[in-house]
């Protein structure tokens, strides 16, 4: 039998997510038990997935802040304690389905929209570039995940502040998450600043790793900060997610704009889509209202011209990116600008090539149409 008080716990711990997962603690398993004396003092027995889950204490905190208004309630003790082996296995075939493995967004059911954002050359703002258009898609609603697989130049957990490190449940990983997006970085994975020096063979299976044993749940995006050029984790992506869509960034300079017509033109021999083009650092707004052009002009434009005849199909200029101290500021704090200084002019390019990125159609490269000839 339950008391009204007791239902009101449960209707309650119903609102809490899980901080990694994103759902609610009561859909994974996760309250064991909801106990009320005569008086009020409530005892939440809530399950861990491991012993030293590093978010025990932001649950434990939701937890107590989501009942402890209940009319009747007067304490609330919460209790951790870890789930089983079984339980840990139930709550895993319950996110991945029993029995599913490789990866999920190859399945024919996902509608992730797959971008990978590649460059030509270092130095034109990729990253920066991917961690804005993730942030301001979250920001609008979407379910969105990165996967930094810039293995030699990581970057992203430093660009959105995350020192968090991932937590393992089992052979399962589990993201951390910063802006309500979800973040994968081999960054996480080593100590300090140490280099990672690794051949292509290793560079494809930890690429893969990221795909098959990171749990993102169910995404509607999925950006993936590529190394700059065309070596082998571009390749690995182009296998690994014959979905993708390539968006390539550059500056206006033309020697930068040169460097990444190679970078999208990989596209005619992997088969992947170009969705478009993103010209970075485009101008520099001076105090007094003047523009400088300090890596020149039109090679954004340059490039999507070269790109639509290459492909033989349009590939759009997305948007212009202006060179914003604001930007680099917001980089350097784990803050990214978007959200930091939404008004910000770089920030309003940002929302307005996400926007488009988001409007787009899903590629259907490399997937079933699940029709055949009679």
């Amino acid at each position: 039998m339950t008391s009204p008080l007791i239902d009101a716990v449960h209707s309650a711990l119903g609102t809490v997510q899980d901080p990694e997962l994103r759902r609610p603690i009561t859909e994974l398993g996760m309250v064991k038990s909801v106990e009320a004396d005569d008086d009020g003092a409530l005892t939440v027995v809530v399950l861990l997935t491991i012993a030293g889950c590093p978010m025990r204490e932001t649950i434990t905190s939701d937890v107590s802040r989501a009942v402890e208004g209940i009319e009747g309630v007067t304490s609330v003790n919460v209790v951790l304690d870890v789930m089983t082996p079984d339980q840990r296995q139930a709550l895993k075939d319950q996110l991945r389905g029993s029995g599913r493995q490789g990866i999920p967004f190859n399945e024919e059911d996902s509608l992730t929209k797959v971008f990978a954002v590649a460059s030509g050359k270092g130095g034109v703002g990729k990253s920066s570039v991917t961690v804005n258009l993730a942030c301001s898609m979250a920001a609008s609603g979407l379910k969105v995940g990165i996967i930094d697989a810039d293995v030699y130049g990581f970057s992203v957990p430093r660009l959105m502040g995350i020192e968090q490190t991932p937590t393992r449940v089992d052979e399962m990983i589990l993201p951390p998450v910063a802006y309500g997006v979800k973040v994968i970085s081999i960054g996480m994975f080593v100590s300090g600043n140490q280099p990672v020096a690794w051949r292509g063979p290793m560079l494809h299976r930890a690429l893969e790793q990221f795909l098959t044993d990171v749990y993102f749940g169910d995404l509607d995006v999925l950006l993936l900060d590529l190394p700059p050029g065309t070596g082998d984790v571009a390749i690995s992506v182009a296998q690994l997610l014959p979905g993708s869509q390539l968006l390539v960034v550059t500056t206006p300079q033309a020697a930068a704009a040169d460097v990444a017509e190679r970078a999208g033109a990989m596209a005619l021999q992997t088969g992947q889509h170009v969705s478009g083009v993103i010209e970075n650092m485009s101008h520099l707004v001076l105090p007094d209202g003047t523009s400088m052009e300090v890596f020149g002009s039109g090679g954004g434009e340059i490039l999507a011209g070269r790109l639509s005849s290459t492909m033989q199909e349009e590939v759009p200029l997305l948007g212009s990116i202006p060179l914003e101290v604001a930007l680099r500021e917001g980089g350097d704090a784990g803050t990214p600008v978007v959200m930091e200084d939404p008004d910000n002019p770089s920030s309003k390019a940002l929302d307005d090539i996400a926007g488009a990125l988001m409007h787009q159609p899903r590629g259907l490269a490399g997937r079933s149409l699940g029709v055949s000839p009679k």
